[in-house]
């Protein structure tokens, strides 16, 4: 899952709260997380997953998005890709749910009370695939955030620093190290809302 840009660092979620959003049983990881260096093979995987999303849903994909940190180069990473998929409407998982798990695709995530986010796992490649519906202000917060750690080295640097020096902690449950970098998410994209230089998404 991906880090929450919220106002405010938000508390361990417990292991009961994880389980209520999760469908399937949950695992816990209890172990540090391993990065990987940069791949250059991770925008191909996402090409590839894109392509199969889009074959798949067609006009009901509005826009499918590389995020995370596997897509920004030179930017060391969990191995797995993080893909943006926006739908008209992520709460209405029947226009979009079983065309995917026909195609492989498995439903693992479901949070109504934050944004009407889903996460489908990848049939073959170690894919998050984050489901919003239009008009989610999370889809332009993640991808200005992508777009400034490509833009900005220091940025970029500070963000990876961070994530090597988490990540060498043990942590309950992998979401817990995502949301322990709360704080610095939130410092650097509070730098990109000051640049005026900073780019944006483009419209759709």
């Amino acid at each position: 899952m991906a880090s929450k840009m919220d106002e405010t660092d938000p508390p361990l979620i417990s292991d009961e709260e994880l389980q209520r959003i999760t469908v399937g049983e949950r695992t816990p990881h209890n172990a540090p997380v391993v990065l990987a260096e940069y791949d250059p093979e991770w925008p191909r995987l996402f090409a590839r997953e894109a392509a199969r999303i889009g074959s798949v849903l067609g006009g009901r994909a509005l826009r499918v998005e590389h995020v995370g940190s596997t897509s920004v180069p030179g930017l060391a990473a969990k191995p797995i890709i993080d893909i943006l998929l926006v739908v008209p409407d992520s709460a209405d998982e029947p226009s979009y749910v079983p065309a995917l798990e026909a195609a492989g695709y498995v439903l693992r995530i479901r949070e109504p009370d934050w944004f009407e986010h889903r996460i489908l796992k990848g049939p073959d490649t170690d894919v998050n695939l984050h489901v919003f519906g239009a008009g989610s202000t999370e889809i332009d917060r993640m991808l200005r955030f992508r777009d400034r750690l490509r833009d900005s080295d220091a940025d970029r640097d500070h963000y990876a620093r961070t994530k090597r020096e988490l990540s060498q902690r043990t942590w309950r449950h992998v979401q817990h190290y995502a949301d322990a970098k709360t704080a610095v998410v939130r410092e650097i994209m509070a730098r990109a809302a000051a640049d005026p230089g900073e780019r944006r998404p483009p419209a759709h």
